[in-house]
């Protein structure tokens, strides 16, 4: 079997065209589509990031606030399959709240999510945005992220990248193909962060495998300025190598309408197996 084909044989899957499968009282199951580029019997961050938006915009929400800034904290492997969704209120408020959201499978935490929620209004007559616009997607070419990435998740997704692309250095629209949870209408900011995750893989600095570099994530922080809308993630990347083993991914996130917030996430750099 070639890396990038995809195992049907893998079990205690959910069977449906969706991310997730909603078992009820904050119980999903995974599918294919959620599987990760690092080890086939575990989520990829992307859609995980996506179910935990997903339950914090659900717990005990409030029309005047929303969320700001979400933060990942990656414990460990992202099992497939079953697990539950815990979510909490860690500092509650009138005008800002922090809340939680824990994936727990096989009774261990696997990953921390924490939101800030916050006090909206009016503030238009000083409004004014910093971050730089990113070419169109009809200027783009379309990009395959499956010749260079294997799992299911990466097959879920539609891609292009803008002509200036480089290691390192990149600009890129990616979007969801199916549906966060079976069944289930969710919001387009919580559907957006269900492919964010993703930017790690967009432009990196040398081909991830097993004969080179490997580079997972041990987070994800996303802040966002204007709650984002539509179908397509645009992504202004850039990827830093220090000299230690550490590195980092920075993104600037757009929509439709331009740029909404920003992402980053610290890396761990490690020789592939394949190398002596």
């Amino acid at each position: 079997m070639g890396k990038n084909e995809e195992r049907t044989d893998i079990p205690g899957l959910a069977d449906v065209e969706a991310y997730y499968e909603d078992r009820g009282n904050g119980h999903f199951r995974s599918s294919i589509h959620a599987q990760g580029a690092w080890n086939e019997r575990e989520q990829h961050m992307g859609p995980a990031s996506g179910i935990l938006a997903h339950c914090l915009a659900q717990h005990e929400p409030r029309e005047d606030m929303r969320i700001a800034r979400i933060s990942f904290e990656i414990l460990g492997m992202i099992p497939g399959g079953d697990f539950e969704v815990v979510t909490s209120t860690i500092r509650p408020g009138r005008t800002i709240e922090l809340i939680q959201a824990e994936f727990v499978a096989g009774g261990r935490v696997a990953i921390r999510a924490q939101a800030w929620r916050l006090i909206t209004s009016d503030t238009s007559s000083i409004s004014a945005i910093e971050d730089p616009s990113i070419p169109p997607r009809d200027e783009c070419v379309v990009w395959n992220g499956s010749d260079v990435w294997p799992g299911g998740f990466i097959r879920s997704i539609d891609s292009v990248h803008a002509s200036t692309h480089r290691p390192g250095r990149g600009t890129a629209w990616i979007r969801p193909t199916v549906p966060l949870i079976d069944g289930v209408d969710t919001p387009d900011w919580v559907r957006l962060i269900g492919v964010a995750d993703a930017t790690n893989g967009i432009a990196t600095r040398v081909a991830p495998g097993p004969d080179s570099w490997i580079f997972p994530n041990v987070d994800l922080q996303i802040h966002m300025y204007r709650e984002p809308a539509g179908e397509w993630l645009g992504i202004d990347n850039s990827v830093s190598f220090g000299a230690d083993g550490i590195g980092l991914t920075s993104s600037i996130f757009h929509d439709e309408d331009g740029p909404f917030g920003r992402a980053e996430q610290i890396l761990t750099l490690r020789k592939g197996p394949g190398q002596s």
